[in-house]
């Protein structure tokens, strides 16, 4: 690999030569404009606008632009006597843990290459320091006019160093969050947590970019005169389900995934929060024992029924309470009576078994005109009020 800065690391009186080696490559396709009509190259040239004429490369120079318009020249020579200590040295100045640096600070990451024999013993040391203490260190080095800041850290056999943002340059996450206040449920959290363990893990080697292999099939056919292939056609838009409707069909989905049942691409909905509802009666009670709020409702439905039957009741209602409990009465009465026949003929002689048949039919017939001596008595008798 080509190195793009050569240097050193100073820590503290060690100094490590070092190469500087991009860690990353783009893959991306990349194209260039052309002339529609006829096809040809479409480029950039550099003119003098004071002048209206192409200018060369050894012409060109730097200036500022300042707040008025006027250009401010800055040659290499005013950026050469910049009090920079880190122009070809990458200054360690602390050790902290991994954590503590923000993933929004990191920018391009680079390899460190030991340069020569001499730093393969001092590279090895820093490395397998880094490696013990489980923290990362932190640089300043100058890289392409600027100074920048850095974090290196053990990949593998080598030391890695990623270019970080200075503190300052990222920004704060202010008016990103939504304004209105939202209440997540625990049966909500609850799904995510389970379409997360469902989802699980996955080698990132695994993951490929589509789009560019695409786009490479496209090309490869018009470079052969062939029709370039069609494009999968996109899913419907989905129904409107609410966000406990859709993180429970998403585990689904994901659940029938794994299993590879080869289930059909979801249909993609649009989520929206649910409205605060009441606990149905799957929720368990709770341990403080109360009953359900079902239960108290149908308690408090029959009281009001019986207020209302309550209430209902007149004058009328009372005379009928009054009968009923009449004749309630009277059929105690002749309860007992038929009791006490039947004591009386059991208790005879055999000889005398027609002196208890007489007797018996005496108490009969003496029987109804009690029935009306209680019929009368019961509508003599003045009605009980009942309570409510």
């Amino acid at each position: 690999m080509r190195s793009i800065w050569n240097g050193a690391i100073s820590f503290g009186l060690v100094s490590i030569p070092v190469k500087l080696v991009n860690a990353t490559e783009s893959h991306a396709v990349s194209f260039r404009q052309i002339h529609t009509e006829d096809g040809g190259r479409i480029r950039y040239r550099k003119v003098c606008e004071l002048e209206d004429r192409e200018v060369a490369q050894d012409e060109i120079g730097k200036a500022y632009e300042d707040a008025d318009g006027s250009m401010i020249p800055i040659t290499d020579e005013d950026l050469s006597h910049l009090p920079i200590p880190t122009a070809r040295t990458i200054e360690i100045v602390a050790f902290v843990p991994e954590e503590r640096i923000d993933p929004l600070q990191m920018g391009s990451a680079y390899y460190l290459a030991a340069s020569g024999a001499p730093a393969a013993k001092p590279y090895t040391l820093l490395r397998e320091a880094l490696g013990r203490s489980n923290r990362v260190a932190i640089a300043k080095f100058a890289l392409r006019g600027r100074e920048r800041l850095g974090m290196l850290r053990v990949v593998g056999d080598a030391i890695a160093m990623h270019g970080l943002l200075w503190p300052d340059e990222v920004r704060a996450p202010e008016g990103v969050a939504p304004d209105a206040g939202v209440t997540v449920r625990d049966q909500e959290l609850d799904l995510a947590d389970a379409l997360m363990d469902t989802l699980g893990e996955i080698d990132l080697d695994d993951l490929h970019d589509e789009y560019r292999e695409a786009l490479e099939q496209v090309i490869a056919a018009k470079a052969a005169g062939e029709t370039p292939p069609e494009a999968r056609e996109e899913a419907a838009p989905g129904k409107v389900l609410d966000l406990m409707a859709a993180l429970e069909s998403s585990v689904r989905a994901a659940r029938e995934s794994r299993r590879g049942e080869g289930a059909g691409p979801a249909e993609d909905a649009e989520v929206r929060t649910l409205p605060q509802r009441t606990p149905s009666r799957r929720t368990p009670k709770e341990s403080g024992g109360k009953k359900s709020t079902s239960t108290a409702a149908r308690k408090t439905a029959a009281k009001k029924a019986e207020a209302k039957k309550s209430a209902a009741k007149g004058p009328q209602g009372e005379k009928t309470e009054g009968k009923r409990t009449a004749a309630k009465e009277t059929e105690a009465k002749k309860s007992t009576a038929s009791a006490a026949g039947k004591s009386t003929a059991e208790s005879a002689r055999p000889g005398k078994r027609t002196a208890a048949k007489n007797a018996a039919k005496k108490t009969t017939g003496k029987s109804a005109p009690a029935r009306s001596t209680a019929k009368s008595t019961a509508k003599k008798t003045p009605p009980r009020k009942r309570s409510a």
